[in-house]
């Protein structure tokens, strides 16, 4: 019997049939991630496709990621609903997009006079972040994960100077986030775009003006071609946290070991997408200058003044919102009298002193 079993599978296998695959290769897990940037658009869906394509090595393909860029799937505002339907296993996109079914979500991506990107990831990984953001995403069943900072931005682009609060009055502006709440409390028109529309409408004159990052990713969506002044430091997003949502069963089924991978691999792209804006902000902002005559121009105290006290009042009505975000809020805004207090007397105060020597 055992000689006929033996010459029965020899047989097969000689035959050119197709014998069952390997208990690995029948392991492997499928992810598709869709993302909220375009496809190779430097400082966003680059590190997107990088996290994905870094997920998949890691794990040496036994989680296989296909990658798809806004609109390649589903449009860049449709991937939240694409993943915590299953239809998709994760999504890389920024969280505050999604504030209309809570404005909880605001919090884990920026809220005006918010945390900077070190203060942000010390609340989130030490300081009950990550358990907050748990609890919310559970709710719409969801697991995410931090997974790149843009660090400060620029506070954007606009056709005319902004010398003082009634300048932004009748301003139509793509700003997403509570950023744009703000813009609203002063008179101004907020606009919520995909990155990928935002040129198109600013030429047009759909909008009279814009933020997105900052002049490493401004630089190559030409912005500078519709409009010249280009205001700092924005107060909407001072550390923009990026991440990967998942699909909560999808994430449940994994192993411990395949879940530490994809944290790691998280991990790392949090630190990258924050090293590599701010490595080429810098150069980018000269060439800006120098090749397309852009205007910096700072904001004034009283414009600033006016987005603070217009920012109180967003966010006492986002907090207001159910126990869940008076939660999420009361945690985020005593983490940043703390962390606060600390970057004050740590970076703010060493980098004051240090330009001040340097100028001298």
């Amino acid at each position: 019997m055992k000689r006929r079993n033996f010459l029965s599978g020899a047989a097969i296998a000689g035959s050119g049939m197709t014998m069952a695959a390997p208990a690995v290769a029948q392991g492997i897990k499928e992810m598709a991630i869709v993302s909220s940037w375009g496809r190779d658009t430097p400082g966003l869906g680059l590190p997107a496709q990088r996290l994905a394509a870094r997920i998949q090595e890691l794990t040496d393909g036994a989680i296989e990621v296909t990658y798809f860029a806004a609109d390649e799937r589903v449009g860049a505002f449709d991937v939240f609903d694409e993943v915590a339907s299953g239809n998709a296993q994760g999504y890389i996109s920024g969280d505050y997009y999604w504030k209309g079914k809570h404005p909880g979500w605001a919090v884990f991506t920026a809220i005006p006079f918010g945390l900077t990107a070190t203060e942000m990831d010390a609340w989130i990984k030490f300081g009950g972040g990550q358990e907050l953001w748990d609890e919310l995403a559970g709710d719409f069943g969801l697991k995410n994960i931090a997974a790149g900072n843009t660090g400060v931005q620029m506070g954007g682009w606009f056709n005319k100077e902004i010398d003082s609060p009634d300048d932004l009055k009748g301003l139509k502006m793509r700003m997403p986030g509570l950023g744009g709440d703000v813009m609203a409390k002063l008179g101004a028109s907020p606009v919520s775009l995909p990155g990928g529309q935002i040129y198109e409408n600013l030429v047009s004159g759909a909008i009279d003006a814009t933020e997105f990052v900052g002049p490493f990713n401004d630089y190559f969506m030409k912005f500078y071609e519709a409009a010249k002044y280009y205001y700092y430091p924005g107060m909407h997003e001072p550390g923009a946290q990026l991440c990967l949502g998942m699909n909560a069963s999808w994430w449940g089924s994994l192993s411990a070991n395949e879940q530490a991978i994809i944290q790691a691999a998280c991990n790392e792209e949090n630190a990258r997408t924050l090293a590599e804006t701010n490595a080429n902000n810098g150069e980018y902002l000269r060439r800006l200058i120098e090749e397309h005559g852009v205007e910096l121009r700072e904001f004034s105290d009283e414009v600033y003044e006016a987005f603070g006290d217009a920012a109180q009042i967003v966010i006492e009505e986002a907090r207001d919102h159910s126990a869940l975000s008076a939660k999420i809020y009361d945690a985020f805004l005593a983490a940043r009298k703390e962390l606060g207090g600390w970057t004050q007397l740590s970076d703010t105060a060493y980098v004051l002193k240090r330009n001040a020597v340097l100028n001298r």
